[in-house]
This record gives structure tokens, C-alpha cells and sequence, in this order.
């Protein structure tokens, strides 16, 4: 399992994604102009797929230590406060992936008891919100990795 997560899944999985997002838009555009017909799915499975990129995109971020941040405040602090700042900016990423975690797992076992079904493909919704809460633990998961990396090589 270990090496699953070292791996670069988020890389393969989010490019394979936006090939087939690229394509699917393509097709649509090129059978909108030749023709009268327009694939109404396409528009479905590319916003469904670009949410799950983002969220593939922030787990990356998160693990190669490329989120967004702001340190010029950080960076003028001595150590032992740019480490408490470190953990409560970590407490806070963990605790808001978490909340997103759980809201999406209570939105998916809605669809699920609800039977709710897509408008164009008529497929179940939840499997497309299925990636919000899978992916927030994937990024929870980032984080940590991150948190170990860099405590262990002290560099907060």
C-alpha cells in the first residue's frame, strides 16, 4: 500500500481524465458543426470529470508541498513560531478535508437512498460525487505525508 501512495496516481489519474474530457468535447463540437445533433452527455461527464481533476490537482499540490501560501509573515517568525503555525496550518487543511470528507459522504448515501440519476446519461449521480469525499482523503492523506517528510527533515 505504501508504494501506492508514493506513487504518482494523481499525475496518471488526472490526465487520463482530462484525454478523455478533451476528447469527449472534441467529438461534440465536431458532430455539433457537421450536423444538427449535439451529445447533450458531454457536458455532464466534462464538469463531473474537471471537479475530480481539481481535486486529484490539490492532493498533488499538497504532497509535492506546492499549495498556495502566504509567507512573508511565516518567514519573519523564529522557528519555534513558524512551527506552531505550520501545525495549526495543517490542523486547519486536515479539518476542513475532513469536513468536506464527510459532507460528501452524507451527499452520496443520499443519491443512493434517493435513487437519483443523471439528466443526460441516466446513470447514478452518486458516482460521480463519489470522488469529492474518496479525494478529500486522498488529499488528507497528502497532507500527512507531507507533515512526516517535513518534520523529519525539520523543515517547517
Amino acid at each position: 500500500m505504501w508504494s501506492f501512495l508514493n506513487a504518482r496516481f494523481e499525475e496518471l489519474l488526472g490526465a487520463l481524465l482530462l484525454a478523455v474530457m478533451a476528447c469527449i468535447s472534441f467529438i461534440n463540437v465536431i458532430v455539433r458543426y457537421c450536423t444538427n445533433f449535439s451529445f447533450s452527455s458531454s457536458e455532464e461527464l466534462t464538469v463531473n470529470f474537471f471537479v475530480w481533476i481539481v481535486l486529484l490537482g490539490t492532493a498533488r499540490a499538497f504532497r509535492e508541498g506546492g499549495n498556495f501560501s502566504m509567507n512573508l509573515l511565516y518567514d519573519a517568525m523564529p522557528r519555534p513560531v513558524r512551527k506552531l503555525l505550520y501545525v495549526f496550518s495543517i490542523l486547519c487543511s486536515i479539518v476542513f478535508f475532513a469536513a468536506l470528507c464527510w459532507q460528501g459522504s452524507v451527499e452520496v448515501m443520499d443519491e443512493i437512498e434517493l435513487n437519483v440519476v443523471s439528466e443526460s446519461l441516466a446513470i447514478p449521480v452518486w458516482l460521480y460525487t463519489i470522488a469529492t469525499p474518496l479525494f478529500s482523503a486522498l488529499i488528507i492523506v497528502r497532507i500527512l505525508q507531507k507533515v512526516w517528510e517535513d518534520f523529519r527533515a525539520r523543515n517547517y
